[in-house]
Formats: C-alpha cells, structure tokens, sequence
C-alpha cells in the first residue's frame, strides 16, 4: 500500500498525538516522595529499597501499565554481593621525605578488592602514567609489576594535550576510565593502585569521593575474587605529586611522559602498605518493569531506563546528616520516567511496546542495566532503542538539551526534531573529557549493540543564560553530587525535568510508530 508524504508526515509527527501536558508539580511530587528520609537513600539492599519497589510498582500501575517483571510481577531479582569495610582501615605511603600525611575520609580512599583480611606492607611503588592499555601504549610491557602498587594519573593521554594521540582528543577514552585502567595494572600483577586526583581529570571533586568512603560497594553474585590486586585508592594530587618529585617529574613533566607511547612503568622512591576487612554479603536487589504493549508490533520494544538507587546511608555530614537521599540523582529521572509513562499510557497506543526500567544499584556500577542486558525480559534483538533519563541536575525552564556521547546514533535526529518542535536546540554535553557516556544506564545496552540515547537539560536557562545554568551545575557537582544536600532545595521549580519527559517521549514516540529501526552513526567497539 502506498502511504502518501502527507500523511506519512502526520503518522510520524509525534505533536498529532494526544494533549498530555507534562507536569513538573507532578515531577516534584514523585521526587519528594523518593527523595524523603522515609526511603532512607534508597540504597539496594538496605530499608529503603522495600518502600522504593512498593512505590514504583504503584505508581506505575497507576500511570496505567502493567508488570513485566519475574513471572508477571513487577521485579526482576538482581543478585548482587554487598561489600562493606570495617572499621579500622589504614593506608600508608612513606616516600623520600618520610610518611605521607594521609587521612582516609579526608584526603584518600581505599576500597578493598578481596573479601577477608587484606594486609600489604610497605609494597615498592612504580609510576605507571595514565594506566592504559590501548593504541600502542602499555605503560607494563617489560617492567616488573608483581607486588608492586601503581600510581596513576586519571584520565587519558590526550585528554589534556591539545592533539588526539589516538584516544579521541578531549573526551575520555573508554579505556581511559579508572575502573579499566586497575584492571589492567592488575592483570600485569598489581597489589595496589592508587590514582592521583584532580578535579578537571577525574570529573568531581575528592570530597565526592572520601564523602562515600564508608557506603558499601556492590559486585555481581557470579563475580569471582581473586587475583593479585588487594586495594584501589585515590589519593589528594598534591600529596601524590610529592612521589613524583622523587624521581625529579613535576606533574606537568609527568604527564608530558606519560603521553608517549614507548612510556614504560617508572620506579618510585616510595613505599604503600594497606590493610582492613572485606565484610561480602550476598542478597537480591530487584529492577522494577513495566510495559504498554504495542499495537501491531508488539513483539518489538523501546525501553525507557532509569535508575532508582541513590548511595543510602555512610558518613554524616556537618549537621549529623547520614542519608543521601539522591534528589536529583536520581529521584529526578526515577520521576520523569513515571512522567513518560503517563504519557503514553494516556495516548493513543504506539506500534511497538513501550518498556519502563526502574534500575537497581546504577552507584554501584550500572549493575542492574547490566543484569537486564544480559537477561532481558524482552531479547535485545527485538529492543530497538534504549532512552536513558539520568539528568544529574535540576535545572530551572531551559532553552537547550545536551546530549551525552555526540555522534553514536540516529537517535540524536529524533532528539533534535523532538527539540525543534520545543522551541529548543540540542548542542553537545560540553565536558566530555568527564566520560558521562560510560557511567549510566545505557551504556551496557551500547556495549551489546543496542542503539542508546542518553542526554539532559541544557545550562542554557530562561532566567540567567549559561552563566546562570553553569553556577547551578558548579554548585551541586561541588556540594551535594552524592552526599546528604542532594535533597529538594527551595528554588527547584522541576520546569527542566518537564521538559525532558517530553522530549524522551517525543523520541520514544517517533521510533516506536516508525518502521525503520534507529541505527548508528558510529558502530560501537569496546
């Protein structure tokens, strides 16, 4: 049958469908809910998670969809292990002008890596450079690593070098994560890894990092221990760079280094040694699912993600508070997704079936994403798109969206058309080096080749520009980005959070009623 252009332009035109109004009140409703101490911080697997799946199960019912979980009930089950430290951890670096003044909570970290004891003294030290391995560099082949415990720089070598040695210039590599480059200090026989901070290399402050020092970690259930490496810290950049001075590198000189590619693994006049208890503790988390089936394609699905865990409870703050409730982050996006089924519930129904995901333990490593990826409740073969809503700030009415990781997929053209017909404009997120496209829920659908949008609210505000917009992200990404003031401030208005609710479903929308599938402008490799 032959579809004239008229009317395939009206069958595609996501602003034909119903009047649904997106409400912030609405927004601001769900996130006071998720984001109160009720929830405890909503942490997978401690008190607050029962009231958060109970919440979510009746809100989506009532948003109108139905389960999708575990045998026709809401949930996924998630195994996960609960790592917590206990009390009495030290970490120690003396270097050539004796012990470094280290303080854990204050200007270092230290995360365990095995369960039990862990005991490591005065372990020699090496400089490995910025850690990766990729594109010709190694900064181990030939060195000696076994037993020794690695000082990094965080980020990649080109990240700050003006040039692209390979790595794609000033956005983080994927190998450039830290979480990558530990493994691979520890595949090449590694104790111990400890990374120098600075904020611009590793996208947030130390604060944010020694404010959760004490909030547990999480692995899969089927992850397997063992192996060399028994501690991965960060370390204040000053204090770590008095290690390189031993060795006659500034940390300009250092990362000068660093960036060629025949750098190999310096030695450290320098010595670390590290010890505590590893408590492992297995349990089930859960996802919470829900659907809209479609109307002719049903067995095809756009999945809506979000994920509904903050950091729980850890360290009090000045005022005796413990709870991160995680307002923005990420109530916020747990919210909006509520919003967008809404939407679609009270519409006419799309072709395809629209899913919505509310993600377990996103804080702990995208674990829940993951465990749906790889058992999915519909094949990912048949998922053609996943829409991520993890805005991370809560901004006043905008006038631009920001998209995370420019120039993956064909869904960026929906979200520049859904833009348009909202009077706003798309650009891209403007700190890439920060490496946002590996940190949220999507990305383990990307990683198995599922086209994934993810993207947020512009700084870009109605009321004070980017000037304005850029103090209110300086502000939250300094002080409350996963500590106990990521709460509901005074002047939240949630007009931004509207607007990302609508244009998520303004794409979701366009890709379920379109024949074509999305695909990729660049093909993913990782």
């Amino acid at each position: 049958m032959r579809i004239f252009p008229l009317l395939a332009l009206l069958l595609a035109t996501p602003a034909a469908a119903a009047p649904f109004v997106f409400s912030p009140a609405r927004i601001a409703a769900d996130v006071a809910a998720l984001a109160s101490d009720d929830f405890a911080g909503r942490g997978p697997g401690e008190a607050g998670e029962a009231y958060t799946l109970a919440y979510l199960a009746r809100r989506l019912r009532a948003a109108g969809l139905e389960p999708a979980g575990d045998g026709g009930r809401w949930l996924q089950e998630v195994p996960l292990i609960r790592l917590e430290r206990a009390a009495g951890a030290t970490l120690a670096i003396t270097g050539p002008a004796g012990p470094l003044p280290i303080v854990l909570g204050r200007n270092a970290t230290l995360a365990l890596r095995q369960p039990g004891e862990t005991a490591i003294t005065a372990a020699p030290m090496i400089f490995g450079g910025f850690g990766v391995v990729d594109q010709g560099f190694d900064p181990y082949a030939g060195v000696d690593v076994a037993g020794k415990v690695v000082l990094l720089l965080a980020g990649d070598p080109d990240g700050e070098a003006d040039r692209d040695l390979g790595f794609g210039g000033r956005a983080l590599a994927y190998k450039g994560r830290v979480g990558l480059k530990i493994a691979a200090a520890a595949r090449a026989g590694a104790v111990g890894v400890i990374v120098l901070h600075e904020d611009f290399a590793a996208s947030y402050p130390l604060a944010q990092l020694t404010g959760t020092e004490l909030v547990p970690q999480m692995v899969p259930a089927a992850t397997r221990f063992g192996g060399p490496l028994r501690f991965a810290s960060w370390v204040e950049g000053p204090l770590a760079a008095r290690l390189l001075a031993g060795i006659g590198l500034d940390l300009a000189g250092a990362k000068a280094a660093a960036r060629r590619a025949d750098f190999r693994a310096l030695p450290l006049p320098a010595t670390a040694s590290a010890s505590g208890r590893l408590i492992a503790t297995p349990f089930i988390s859960h996802n919470v699912v829900g659907r809209l089936p479609g109307a002719s394609r049903a067995d095809e699905a756009v999945l809506f993600g979000a994920h509904w865990d903050a950091n729980g409870q850890g360290v009090a703050d000045a005022a005796g508070d413990a709870i991160r409730n995680g307002a923005i982050d990420n109530a916020t996006g747990t919210a909006e997704l509520i919003e967008v089924a809404r939407a679609f519930a009270a519409g006419p129904r799309p072709e395809r079936t629209m899913i919505f995901a509310a993600w377990t333990a996103e804080e702990k490593g995208l674990l829940g994403a993951e465990h749906y990826a790889a058992n999915p409740l519909v094949p990912l073969a048949n998922t053609v798109a996943v829409i991520n809503l993890d805005p991370h700030v809560q901004l006043p009415r905008t006038r631009s969206l920001e998209v995370i990781g420019a120039g993956r997929t064909a869904l960026e053209d929906d979200l520049a058309a859904a833009a348009a017909a909202m009077g706003l404009v798309v650009v891209p997120e403007p700190n890439p080096e920060a490496g946002w496209y590996f940190r949220s829920d999507h990305f383990p659908f990307v990683q198995r080749g599922v086209p994934a949008l993810a993207f947020r609210a512009g700084r870009d505000i109605v009321a004070g520009g980017v000037a304005a917009g850029q103090a209110l992200i300086d502000r939250y990404n300094r002080d409350c980005y996963h500590q106990p003031c990521d709460q509901i401030g005074p002047g939240f208005t949630f007009e931004a959070a509207a607007q990302e609710a609508e244009a998520a479903w303004r794409v979701g929308l366009s890709v379920a009623n379109r024949w074509q599938r999305p695909g990729w402008k660049i093909e993913p490799k990782f």
